[in-house]
């Protein structure tokens, strides 16, 4: 089983949404904005400085991940799903750990990131990674209730 790390490129934009949807209708519910975004990655994040990944499993599209430029130095983490059938090998830890070291590399100073506590197994891989809690602050998405971030200065 071989995991890795490719760009987005236009052709994979129904993987993005896809992928996305199915996690968010299982747990939530696709809202305005994640429908938004979610048909239009190119405009919502490509064109404002983020960068969205894939993770492929055997050369096949198994996850995604995005980084949201929030301001200079600060991204977050988003849109961040492994497909259901995929669970258990790895995708997640090392979709999760791809855009830590991405925004390193970036010279990034924060990468934040917004989720719900429901998603105990997510929440668990960002501990393991370092992100550490911090107080909410309210954003775009009423289903979340935890803040987490990674301060790299």
């Amino acid at each position: 089983m071989a995991l890795q790390l490719i760009d987005y490129q236009h052709q994979y934009q129904p993987y993005f949404e896809k992928l996305n949807k199915a996690w968010l209708e299982k747990y939530f519910t696709v809202e305005p904005l994640d429908k938004w975004v979610l048909e239009n990655p190119e405009e919502a994040l490509l064109q404002h400085g983020g960068k969205i990944y894939f993770v492929t499993l055997n050369g096949a599209i198994v996850g995604t991940v995005a980084l949201r430029f929030i301001e200079d130095g600060v991204y977050e983490m988003t849109k961040m799903a492994v497909d259901f059938n995929c669970h258990g090998a790895g995708a997640g830890q090392f979709l999760c750990q791809s855009a830590i070291d991405k925004a390193r590399e970036m010279g990034m100073e924060k990468l934040m990131l917004w989720s719900n506590r429901v998603l105990e197994n997510a929440i668990h891989i960002y501990r393991k990674l370092g992100f550490i809690e911090v107080p909410v602050v309210k954003g775009a998405y009423g289903r979340a209730d935890i803040q987490m971030e990674i301060n790299f200065k």
